[in-house]
């Protein structure tokens, strides 16, 4: 079975969608998504989009926050635009339909997070993401150029090299082999351009507050057909997930520390003084490597997030979801602090790219969580990743646009998927061990403190997996789980290469062989490309 579209879109979260909307009056859009529509990490985001959107901000103040969070390893022409298109970013999120919270005199209630020197976040209370998700999707649904499959899963691109068994420089991306999850039928979508937008790898970590689709596909599925993906060393984890036996690593937003939250010992001790002049506003990395510390020196399992110093009325109404959803687990944080624990969060290396999204791959774009734009640099500013999503979704959309109407010489026939002689398999129990095997030996060898002991001892375990993952992907019919198995084992392996390239401690990537930083070799990006 084959599928045809003018733009192909995989992912539908806020640089997926935002793309589509800006193309769809130009062609037709295909959006395969995984899962259910708003199943994404955007739908997830609690705290805020940043942008400057006071008099009392500046361009300039938003720029140095943003370096000094990425440990200057950010491309500062790439944070200055991205930066400076933020008010018009936000103006199209309006205009999509996207309701923030306003104050009591109807201005934008703007609020602070870690990093920020200024109050720049518009939030929708502290379900920011479920109603930008919301709001992209109806403007979506409404678009008759617009269609959705669901339950849709990319296996991978299909490139000029692919079809022509060798290799073409450059390479052009012709579409995607995707797999009907419900049929069980793999799909051949061909486009004239393809977006990559699939979101983050939390996944591949056994402790993340990411969405089970955050599996890396989008950067695997690049990676093996020959685009450059850089820095993929700095996983951000989040400071601050609930930890609860029950809880599946809830997120509490850094708003709550924006809006005076305490992080203190289990005897009720602040401790953030101790590790930055910022205190409880210091970036994620800083904060993240603090809470480790503090529990591994105290033999605790957690610390301790304290908002009981504001009023209960203002938690309930600023904080509803995390309010309610702890209560939930026997926690009232209006009268007790909450326990959290830090979780992989979001992934600041990516599928390397332009200033227009464009991967090195014609015809190929990478946007949002999954690329690597230069605007993160070794650690992400709060809020920064909504801001990304949308401006370059605006201009790969732009320069996807010049390109359809430039002349392209003919594509070449697709050929459907060949399964061969694969065969249903019924032993899922090797996929279901070989995940938790990854997920775990990445959690304690390639994790917020790291050595290069580790990260070889990591390096090999994954490279035996990966080889038992090849056996078994060429030898069995292609599933969802296979699908997401190999990815993660992919991205694993990327993640420990460039972690043992960099040898220095910057934002994300601290490891204690080299606890220093160096500017004088480091202040650059690592890569990694498949050799063919």
């Amino acid at each position: 079975m084959k599928q045809t579209s003018d733009f192909l879109v995989i992912g539908s979260g806020i640089a997926g969608l935002s793309y589509a909307l800006k193309v769809a009056a130009h062609g037709t859009v295909s959006i395969v998504t995984k899962r259910e529509v708003s199943e994404t990490a955007t739908n997830l985001a609690q705290g805020g989009i940043a942008s400057v959107f006071s008099e009392e901000d500046s361009f300039e103040a938003h720029v140095e926050d943003t370096m000094k969070a990425g440990a200057w390893l950010s491309d500062t022409g790439i944070v200055k635009m991205v930066v400076e298109s933020g008010p018009q970013a936000i103006t199209d999120l309006i205009d999509w339909g996207v309701k923030f919270s306003r104050n009591e005199a109807n201005e934008y209630d703007l609020t602070r997070e870690g990093g920020h020197s200024q109050r720049r976040i518009l939030h929708a209370k502290d379900m920011t993401g479920q109603e930008i998700e919301r709001a992209l999707v109806a403007a979506a649904e409404k678009h008759p150029n617009i269609t959705f499959y669901e339950h849709h899963i990319a296996v991978d691109l299909i490139t000029e090299a692919k079809i022509k068994h060798r290799r073409v420089k450059p390479d052009r991306c012709l579409g995607a082999y995707v797999l009907d999850i419900e049929n069980k039928e793999v799909i051949t979508f061909g486009a004239r351009i393809t977006v990559l937008a699939t979101g983050g790898a939390g996944k591949v970590y056994l402790y993340t507050c990411n969405p089970d689709v955050a599996t890396g596909d989008g950067v695997a599925m690049a990676y093996r057909a020959g685009a450059t993906v850089a820095n993929m060393e700095f996983m951000q984890f989040h400071p601050t997930t609930l930890y609860h036996p029950l809880a599946k690593s809830f997120l509490i937003s850094e708003a709550v520390r924006g809006e005076g939250a305490i992080l203190k010992r289990s005897d009720g001790t602040p401790f953030m003084a101790q590790y930055h002049e910022l205190k409880d506003l210091a970036p994620r990395d800083i904060v993240a490597r603090a809470i480790d510390n503090e529990m591994k020196i105290r033999g605790d399992d957690c610390v301790f997030l304290d908002i009981t110093n504001k009023d209960a009325a203002y938690i309930k109404d600023r904080f509803p979801n995390i309010y309610e959803t702890c209560l939930g687990y026997g926690i009232d944080i209006t009268r007790e602090p909450i326990p959290v624990v830090p979780a992989a969060h979001y992934l600041c290396g990516g599928v390397a790219v332009d200033s227009w999204g464009q991967s090195d791959i014609e015809n190929l774009f990478a946007i949002g969580e999954t690329s690597c734009t230069g605007l993160h640099g070794a650690n992400r500013l709060a809020s920064n990743s909504l801001l990304e999503g949308v401006v370059y979704g605006d201009r790969a959309a732009q320069k996807s646009l010049e390109l359809i109407t430039d002349k392209q010489s003919p594509f070449p026939p697709i050929e459907p998927w060949d399964s061969g002689n694969a065969t249903d398999s019924d032993e899922e129990v090797v996929v279901a061990h070989n995940w938790d095997e990854i997920r775990r030996c990445m959690w304690n060898y390639v994790g917020i403190v790291r050595s290069n002991k580790r990260l070889v001892r990591a390096l090999r375990r994954i490279q035996m997996i990966q080889e038992e993952i090849a056996d078994y992907y060429w030898d069995f019919t292609v599933t969802s789980d296979l699908v997401e198995l190999r990815n993660i084992a992919t991205v694993a392996e990327m993640i420990v290469r460039c972690a043992l390239e960099r040898k220095e401690s910057r934002g994300l990537h601290y490891t204690i062989d080299y606890p220093e930083t160096d500017n004088i070799h480091w202040k650059k990006s690592t890569t990694v490309c498949k050799v063919f």
